[in-house]
């Protein structure tokens, strides 16, 4: 079981920002930026194209409204999106605020948010979603 999967099973605390029966979203707790989510499909796949057509569309879908949330709750000049899959061998993608491609460098340290911070993160995304 992937840390993903015990964070959807709820076993795992997180900072949730939408679920549905197919995917969850939470924030990333060690962001490349504020508004860093990760988007997780509940099924335990570990390459993210070896998902099927239909449920990588849907995914997208899930997605769009939590990314226009991220642009209305944060100044960027709009929501990037990444897809790495070397960390959790978990598909997820990356949902951020950017203003260049270089907000998207993840060699780049993270932030240290204190789970106030975090809070705070989230409730500024939820008010948008």
């Amino acid at each position: 079981m992937t840390i993903f999967s015990k964070i959807i099973a709820g076993q795992i605390p997180s900072y949730k920002i939408a679920e549905d029966d197919k995917f969850f979203a939470f924030l990333d707790i060690f962001p490349l930026g504020e508004g860093h989510v990760l988007v997780v499909p509940k099924k335990e796949t570990d390459n993210l194209f070896d998902l099927d057509d239909a449920f990588l569309g849907s995914m997208l879908l899930f997605a769009k409204p939590i990314a226009k949330a991220i642009e209305k709750a944060f100044p960027c000049n709009r929501c990037g999106i990444s897809v790495i899959g070397l960390e959790v061998p978990h598909a997820h993608m990356h949902l951020l605020p950017i203003n260049s491609a270089d907000d998207l460098n993840f060699t780049r340290g993270k932030l240290k948010l204190t789970p106030e911070e975090l809070h705070i993160v989230q409730q500024k995304i939820l008010a948008h979603v």
